[in-house]
């Protein structure tokens, strides 16, 4: 019965590896692959909602003169599950993200948006006080108020309502334990980018052993010094013995 997987090859001895053919395959060659929808989106031609975590049948490319820092961008296409219509998008690295080309448009993301306007505002207040000194002492005023306030505010509810003090040390017992958790994190990542001085350890261990081999001298010594002294007194005492037995 043959082998059902092959695993050894016959080579003939007359092989050539040079005179085979070489594939000439393009830069921009498409690849099938399998992936999922990496946003909700929505098909322009027939209006069909598109998920994020849909599963496609992709071609997947790569965008030529295109890079973002030496990473390539690839580009996929899928087709809409309603009416076929081609749908593309490609990777956007800078950004973490994905951008919709054509064939579909992106859903409304609140959270998206959110953060860009925060990020934006955040943006402007660094560009303000850079240019601004007195800039820097109002919005660290306006900070301290809007921490006071929200104080004030938690005593009042905490003061009204007894079941608010237990969610509010609930909440900072939370908060105080990712704090930690995140100090450790940056702990244990500092430790391992550390950079190691060998010389600096190797004097270290050098002065160590030595330390530890001038203790065991003075501690040999010093039993030494023990012994001798016992041995002299027992040798006095058996003298005094002899020299009474003479008497």
């Amino acid at each position: 019965m043959s082998e059902r997987k092959v695993l050894n090859k016959y080579y003939p001895p007359d092989f050539d590896p040079s005179k085979l053919p070489k594939l000439k395959l393009a830069k921009d060659r498409q690849y099938v692959v399998r992936l999922m929808a990496p946003c909700n989106m929505r098909c322009q031609t027939c209006g069909e909602y598109i998920y994020k975590g849909k599963k496609f049948n992709a071609r997947k490319e790569t965008v030529q003169n295109l890079t973002y820092l030496g990473l390539r961008i690839f580009r996929f296409y899928i087709k809409c599950p309603r009416c076929c219509a081609e749908i593309s998008f490609r990777t956007d690295p800078e950004n973490t993200d994905y951008v919709v080309e054509q064939g579909a448009t992106r859903n409304f993301q609140a959270m998206e948006m959110v953060e860009k306007e925060e990020e934006r505002a955040q943006k402007e207040r660094e560009e303000e006080e850079l240019n601004n000194p007195m800039k820097v002492l109002e919005n660290r005023t306006k900070d301290s108020k809007y921490e006071m306030d929200i104080q004030k505010e938690r005593e009042e509810e905490e003061l009204n309502n007894p079941m608010k003090v237990l969610e509010n040390r609930t909440k900072d017992s939370k908060y105080e334990m990712d704090i930690l958790e995140n100090l450790e994190e940056l702990r244990d990542l500092n430790q391992r980018q550390a950079k190691v001085d060998f010389e600096t350890m190797l004097q270290q261990n050098a002065q160590s052993a030595e330390e530890r081999r001038r203790l065991q001298e003075e501690e040999e010594e010093r039993q030494v010094r023990e012994i001798m002294g016992e041995a002299y007194v027992v040798r006095r005492l058996d003298d005094d013995s002899d020299s009474d037995d003479d008497t």
